[in-house]
């Protein structure tokens, strides 16, 4: 898995492709710009366990970079470019970049957080100084080399975003992290591979696959962003072996035209991967249905602590599930922190795991960990006399309604294959009588739909799918709903409907 050993053997083979121009980077051009940048970090004085940071959209300069953050072994945090300058200069200043990479697209960005930082940051600009530093730099490898680590940030959806900080091992570039080894044995990835990347690179999985798919000799195909018409082109076109995508991306594939659908050929696909929130069950077999069993579900965090796996044909069998421990063991706990028999809903904690700690924020930190070393993510579920894990929702989206449990996913999951929704978000809001009520946002997918027309079928249809405790109270239509790359929703971005 070592960069200059795939270089060697695969040369003018292409690594990355940008899907809408065809533009590529080939394993030897993606070894020499690493190498050359890694040398320019060197004579900047970074040493493994700096930091830096990337303020990139998707694009084909972005690889050389991190993979000389890798070889070098830097911590290195793709920052999310969609955040206000503030959100985004927080987490160039948090992660202690003492290095700040950028395109001309995000230059003006880049200033602002070099200029706030509370440490001095130097500014590399892509197709300026960054080249001009290259252009003296050497192709080779650096003396040496060791692993690096990409430092992720979690999604924020209730606060401040929380610096995922792993440990590095130390080990020797080429040495491999866990999720490339896991992709080669588990997942099928090797030199035949064609992965789609629909997402953007500074989120957990796109990056972590992308990087994957080259240390297992295949090509990535990247999309500036994902688009359904676009997606289905790009897999008959280029005959893509695998993707990855969110339960988002998945409903709008299926809302487009069953005859657009078929029109596409997409044989070639062996493996479609899906992670970052919790699928609907008739969204997952409906996608079973179009492609065939050829389905494989994660579920794991930022974190990397647990990793839970299952593939199509043990899913249709236990329908709902995210999966058995591959990496870790499972524990469902109540409050007080005691173990709950096998089918009680509880919070997940994850045990035999390795240890992080969230950077600068040892309350935090603390929260993630009990007494016995398990860690949690703050999620609820339960798991089967089999050993299989069931997500009901995060810890901090149940709604409690007049002293019961609701939980969101499951009215969410009644709503969201109807044709007039495009996509909805279920949460509890402050009410005098019960505590908390539950709340539908609804993003309509004719836009011009009225709010008067639409919320009486929708409060039709979906008493006809769930209790009628369960039902919304209060609807809200959105032109769009806030959803993160993660499939997950920032609650803090909802509107206060008590307003």
């Amino acid at each position: 898995m070592h960069l200059t050993t795939l270089a060697a053997e695969l040369g003018d083979k292409p690594a990355v492709i940008m899907a809408e121009t065809g533009d590529a980077l080939t394993y030897a051009d993606l070894e020499a710009a690493s190498n050359r940048i890694a040398h320019v970090f060197a004579d900047l004085g970074l040493r493994a366990g700096d930091h830096i940071a990337l303020l990139m959209e998707n694009c084909l300069d972005l690889f050389p970079v991190v993979w000389a953050a890798q070889r070098s072994g830097l911590y290195y945090t793709p920052v999310n470019w969609h955040l206000t300058v503030d959100e985004a200069a927080y987490i160039v200043d948090n992660c202690e970049a003492t290095v700040l990479v950028s395109t001309p697209l995000l230059a003006d960005l880049a200033a602002q957080c070099a200029a706030t930082s509370s440490r001095t940051v130097v500014e590399l600009a892509v197709g300026g100084s960054l080249d001009a530093a290259m252009a003296a730099a050497p192709a080779t490898p650096l003396d040496g080399e060791v692993e690096g680590y990409y430092m992720l940030y979690s999604s924020g959806t209730t606060g401040r975003p929380k610096g995922i900080m792993p440990a590095l091992t130390g080990e020797r570039f080429g040495t491999g992290m866990t999720i490339d080894h896991m992709m080669g044995s588990s997942f099928g990835f090797g030199r035949d591979s064609v992965y789609l990347s629909p997402g953007p690179l500074y989120h957990a999985a796109p990056l972590g696959w992308s990087m994957g798919t080259i240390r297992n000799g295949g090509t990535v195909l990247v999309m500036e962003k994902f688009d359904a018409r676009a997606a289905l082109e790009c897999i008959a076109r280029y005959e893509v072996t695998a993707t990855q995508m969110v339960p988002t991306m998945f409903v709008r594939l299926l809302k487009l035209p069953a005859e657009e659908r078929a029109a596409h050929r997409l044989d070639s696909l062996r493996t479609v991967v899906h992670a970052g929130a919790r699928c609907p069950v008739d969204v997952k077999q409906r996608m079973i249905d179009w492609l065939g069993p050829i389905l494989v579900e994660f579920y794991s965090g930022s974190e990397a602590t647990g990793f839970f796996m299952v593939d199509s044909p043990t899913w249709l069998q236990h329908p709902g599930t995210v999966g058995r421990a591959v990496l870790g063991t499972v524990h469902i706990c109540d409050d007080a922190g005691d173990e709950l028999p096998n089918g009680e809903i509880g919070i997940v904690w994850f045990g035999d795991v390795k240890r992080f700690e969230y950077l600068g924020d040892p309350t935090k930190t603390a929260g993630a960990w009990n007494d016995r070393g398990w860690n949690t993510l703050g999620d609820l579920g339960h798991v089967d006399d089999d050993g299989y894990l069931y997500l009901s929702d995060r810890r901090t989206d149940l709604i409690v309604s007049g002293g019961v449990n609701i939980y969101p996913r499951e009215i969410e999951d009644a709503l969201i294959l109807h044709p007039a929704v495009a996509d909805v978000v279920v949460a509890g809001v402050a009410d005098d009588e019960f505590g908390q009520s539950v709340h539908a946002y609804v993003q309509p997918a004719d836009p011009e739909q009225r709010p008067e027309t639409l919320i009486p079928v929708l409060d039709s249809f979906v008493r006809e799918r769930i209790a009628r405790f369960k039902v919304p109270r209060g609807w809200t239509v959105l032109a769009d709903v806030p959803r993160l790359p993660s499939g997950k929703v920032p609650r803090r971005m909802l509107p206060d409907p008590t307003r």
